[in-house]
């Protein structure tokens, strides 16, 4: 079965997951516990089946004592080529007072945003411009 980028994505977290637990030396079902996920869907995740919430990296992060900001660029959620470092996003995602739908919804808004005003050219494409430096 061929994966898209999504797949890619979602498998390289999966792969630094894994890496990030057993450096941590924490079994799957300690992690999951610890996380508040359960055990079969950290495994789905681990193995690249799943993609998950903004909120459930934030307790992977959290349960691991690594940074949830990382976790967000692996999954593909924070762009790290974004000349702000991703701080709309990181923003939104470290908001309490949003729900997880109302999060991933800015976040499909705020994409769709930035695409149209660099298809159309009314803001330059600041990954090329540090490219060019």
């Amino acid at each position: 079965m061929a994966k898209g980028k999504v797949g890619k994505t979602v498998e390289s977290l999966g792969d630094y997951l894994r890496d990030q637990r057993v450096s941590a030396q924490l079994s799957l079902r300690q992690l999951a516990e610890q996380a508040g996920v359960s055990n079969p869907y950290l495994s789905q995740i681990e193995r690249g089946l799943r993609r998950p919430s903004a909120e459930v990296l934030q307790q992977i992060a959290k349960a691991l004592r690594i940074s949830a900001e990382q976790l967000y660029v692996r999954a593909g959620i924070v762009d790290p080529a974004d000349g702000m470092g991703g701080s709309v996003e990181l923003s939104i995602l470290g908001d309490p007072s949003l729900t997880e739908r109302q999060k991933q919804s800015l976040l499909d808004v705020y994409a769709s945003f930035v695409a149209t005003n660099l298809a159309t050219g009314e803001i330059p494409d600041r990954r090329k411009t540090a490219a060019a430096s």
